[in-house]
This record gives structure tokens, sequence and C-alpha cells, in this order.
């Protein structure tokens, strides 16, 4: 049994270099994808922060003033009315 345990430790031994940089190489993996998911959890709670916040804002409220448009409106009807009668005035004036 002592035999064995020699002849496993020699084995270990001569593997230990590639162990020890397998080891390397998890260890190192695992604290970069530890890092990813802190980085993204402090992003979304970032963003969920800024929503919430953005949400709460009060919303401007415009005004629009449709008095000029209005105007215009019955400027172009009143046109088109005189316009009428012009056209009529002058049909009556050719026919007499």
């Amino acid at each position: 049994m002592s035999q064995e345990k020699v002849e496993r430790y020699k084995k270990e031994k001569a593997n230990r270099k590639q162990i020890m940089r397998k080891e390397k190489i998890q260890n190192t993996v695992r604290k970069c994808i530890v890092s990813v998911i802190g980085i993204l959890l402090v992003c979304w709670i970032g963003y969920s922060a800024y929503d919430i916040y953005d949400s709460n804002k009060p919303v401007p409220s415009v005004q629009i003033d449709y008095q000029s448009f209005n105007e215009f409106s019955q400027d172009i009807t009143e046109a088109q009315a005189q316009a009428a009668k012009e056209a009529e005035q002058a049909a009556a004036e050719t026919k007499e």
C-alpha cells in the first residue's frame, strides 16, 4: 500500500505544473465570469434606478395657439368667396 502511495505521489509530482496551470486558468475564468456578472448586475440596477427616476419626472406640456391658423383659414375662405362673387359679376357683365 505504501508503494502505491509513492507511485501516486510521483505521478502527481510529474503532472504538478500542468495541474497548477489548469487550476490557475480555472480560477482566472471563474473570476472573469463573476466580474462580468457583477458588472451586468450593477448596470441593470443603475438602468432600473434611472428609469424609475425618469418616469417620475413631470412631463412638460405644450400649449398650441390655433388663433393664427383659424384667422388664416377664415381669410382664405373670405378670399375664395370674394373671388367667386367677382367671377359671377364678371360673368353677368359679359352676358349683358
